[in-house]
Order: structure tokens, then C-alpha cells, then sequence
């Protein structure tokens, strides 16, 4: 008999020997609080995964979650070169290395005689992780350069997919897809509590929870249903401390970040027409706010927040390697991944990302701005 999806997810799991965590760009908090999480619930059943993600270590405002510090923002070695010597014959009694003209150079000592050409086999290992869970990633492009680097590995492991996003293209294996969940956090609960509730302690409900929270800005968005509210009021019968994530979320706001968004707002700009506001920084704006590009947590939403009749808000920024940062939240009826469409966005329908190399600011105002607007007619 065929097991139950479920079933299917823990078993892979289970039959892991290093699984690895991987939250897409764009995945948020809610996308680092699921794994953080997922990675709880791994620990639990005996198996330790490592953490990485594409937009680097975990965000400032999550450091209350226990083990954040886990979070990697690059892949490590995956693979070893084997050198497979015959010493049936002839015994190793010396290795010299020498590194020249960006080369490596090993030099063997046999004990007596010599080693020939077909004594020697060279091989490559297999990929150090068995298993890939993806959280908060519509496709695989939005990797990013997780993927970019090392595509083979990811098509030739076997890939767990879990999001709640429509636009999701079912690219795992295995694909934990609810769209009637308004969060990661929650597809990450339901699952667990199908598998087996009682692998849900204290932090693991903390870090779901979290997750929940942060993507429906404390259950203030469209997507909340009584069903969230159901898991969320388990998750806190479960231990999850409510009031610490919202302190650490809301609460304590630096005053790096204060001035950013002080910023942000002074240039804020509209089409009131199109409900739509957007903005701009630069790194003088960052230099002088004393601030960095993690102090943008929940911008986008102050600038919503200012102009209480705008569904759509765009940020652009300008990223420390000098490229420019677009970010586009959307409310219904519009699709923030169509809106950028011409653009090669990552995210979700409420948030999109795209990165411009060789552009300003300015630049990239004069032709993103306009095409949000047209697609935001039709």
C-alpha cells in the first residue's frame, strides 16, 4: 500500500543520512523560522541538518530562536576528490604537496619499486547531503546562487518542497504545497502534527509560530482563515512563547532602523490613481542611518502603512556589492510575481525580488516603476 504523503516526508527523513535545509531568497522570516523549526523536529528523531540560505544568516530579529546561528549563507565542499592508489605491491611511505601556478602538486614515496598509470584511479565522491528540504521557494530558480553554483546536485538529490504560495511549481519530489495556509510556519505544522504531534516541543512550536506571525503581520493579512488561527492557538497549547516573538518582531525596533525608515518615508512617492507608492535608498542613506540592508525587516510594510489606500508598494535599494535591490509587496487582486514579470522575479504573489547589476537607483525607477503601472491596468 502507498504511504500518505506524510508518511512518504518522514520516511525520506528518516532514511537520510545529512539532509540540508535550504530557504530560497525572498522566503522572509517566515521562511527562516519554518526551517529553524523543521531543523528542531530533525534533531528530535536523530537526524542534525544543516541550514543554508540564499539571502545569508538569519535576520537580526529572529535571534531569539535557539539555533539560529546555524544558518549558513553558502553551500559547503559537497563533494571529495578520491585518489585510489593499488598498495597491494608497494606501500605509501611519503606524501609531499606543493601548490604551483595555481596548481596542486602530490608527490607519493613508495616504500620500494614504483606505482604505475593504471595503479592510480581518480574518482569524485557523492554529494555530501542525501536529502534537500526546500521551505518558501516557488521554483528552484529562487535558489539563487545556491542553485546557480551547484545545479547538478540539486537535480540529482531528492527534494522535499514545502510552501503555501499558488505560484509554487511543484518542482520537488515531494511537494507540501497548501495554498489555504497563510504561512510556511503553518504547512510546517500541519505536517508535523500528521507525521507524529508529539515531536513538537517548546521551540519548535516558538519557531513555527514565528513564522505564522511575521508572514501574516500577527494575523492582520487577507490569507488568515480559521484555520490558521486553529494551528496557531495549538502551536501556543504546545508552548510557543507569543510574547517573545512579538517582542523580538515588533518591539524593539533599533535606532539604525528608525532612521532608515525616517529615510524612506521622507522620499516616499505615489500614483494614487493605481494605489500604488514606492521608494528609494542608496548607501549614503544606510552610511548615514548607521544602518544595514537587515534593518529593511518590514519596511515595505511602513511604507503600506503611510499611505493607507495603496495595495502596492515598491522599495528599491542599493545592495553593498553596489547593485540595486527591487522589492514588491502586493495586496488583492494584484499578483506582485506578475507584476515583475518581465523582470525574472523570486517570491511569492504577496512579495517579489529582483536583483539589477550595471543599473542606479534611478535608473531602475524609470523602468520598473512604469511597468508595475502598466501591467497594473490590465
Amino acid at each position: 500500500m502507498a504511504l500518505k504523503q506524510t508518511q512518504q516526508v518522514l520516511e525520506s527523513i528518516r532514511r537520510s543520512s545529512n539532509p540540508l535545509l535550504v530557504i530560497p531568497r525572498g522566503a522572509g522570516a517566515d521562511g527562516y523560522a519554518s526551517a529553524l523549526g523543521l531543523a528542531r523536529l530533525m534533531d528530535k528523531i536523530g537526524k542534525r541538518a544543516d541550514i543554508v540560505a540564499a539571502d545569508g544568516p538569519t535576520p537580526a530579529a529572529l535571534h531569539f530562536l535557539k539555533d539560529h546561528e546555524r544558518v549558513r549563507s553558502e553551500l559547503p565542499h559537497l563533494r571529495k576528490l578520491v585518489i585510489d592508489i593499488d598498495v597491494s605491491k608497494t606501500r605509501v611511505q611519503d606524501i609531499a604537496k606543493e601548490e604551483r601556478d595555481g596548481r596542486l602538486l602530490l608527490s607519493l614515496t613508495p616504500n620500494q619499486g614504483f606505482w604505475a598509470a593504471h595503479d592510480v584511479r581518480i574518482s569524485t565522491s557523492e554529494y555530501r547531503y542525501d536529502l534537500l528540504i526546500c521551505v518558501g521557494g516557488a521554483d528552484l530558480e529562487a535558489c539563487a546562487h545556491l542553485y546557480e553554483q551547484q545545479p547538478d546536485f540539486f537535480y540529482r538529490t531528492p527534494i522535499v518542497n514545502i510552501d503555501h504560495s499558488p505560484a509554487n511549481e511543484h518542482f520537488g519530489h515531494l511537494n507540501v504545497v497548501d495554498v489555504t495556509a497563510s504561512a510556511c510556519g503553518e504547512v510546517c505544522h500541519d505536517l508535523i502534527e500528521a507525521m507524529d504531534p508529539t515531536l513538537i516541543d517548546e521551540e519548535t512550536a516558538t519557531a513555527l509560530l514565528t513564522g505564522m506571525i511575521a508572514k501574516t503581520k500577527s494575523f492582520k493579512t487577507a490569507g488568515v482563515t480559521p484555520k490558521t488561527l486553529q494551528a496557531a492557538s495549538r502551536l501556543m497549547g504546545q508552548g510557543a512563547r507569543r510574547d517573545d516573538i512579538v517582542r523580538s518582531l515588533y518591539r524593539t525596533r533599533s535606532v539604525h532602523t528608525l532612521r532608515l525608515w525616517g529615510r524612506a518615508l521622507a522620499r516616499l512617492k505615489s500614483d494614487p490613481a493605481m494605489s500604488l507608492v514606492w521608494s528609494l535608498l542608496s548607501r549614503q542613506d544606510f552610511l548615514h542611518a548607521g544602518a544595514e540592508e537587515e534593518d529593511l525587516e518590514d519596511i515595505v510594510d511602513e511604507l503600506i502603512s503611510s499611505s493607507p489606500q495603496a495595495t502596492v508598494a515598491v522599495l528599491l535599494y542599493e545592495t553593498s556589492d553596489h547593485g540595486i535591490q527591487a522589492v514588491i509587496r502586493a495586496e488583492r487582486p494584484f499578483d506582485a510575481l506578475r507584476l515583475a514579470a518581465a523582470f525574472h522575479p523570486t517570491g511569492t504573489q504577496t512579495e517579489a525580488r529582483m536583483h539589477f547589476e550595471d543599473h542606479g537607483l534611478v535608473q531602475v525607477e524609470k523602468v520598473l516603476i512604469p511597468a508595475v503601472l502598466e501591467t497594473m491596468k490590465h
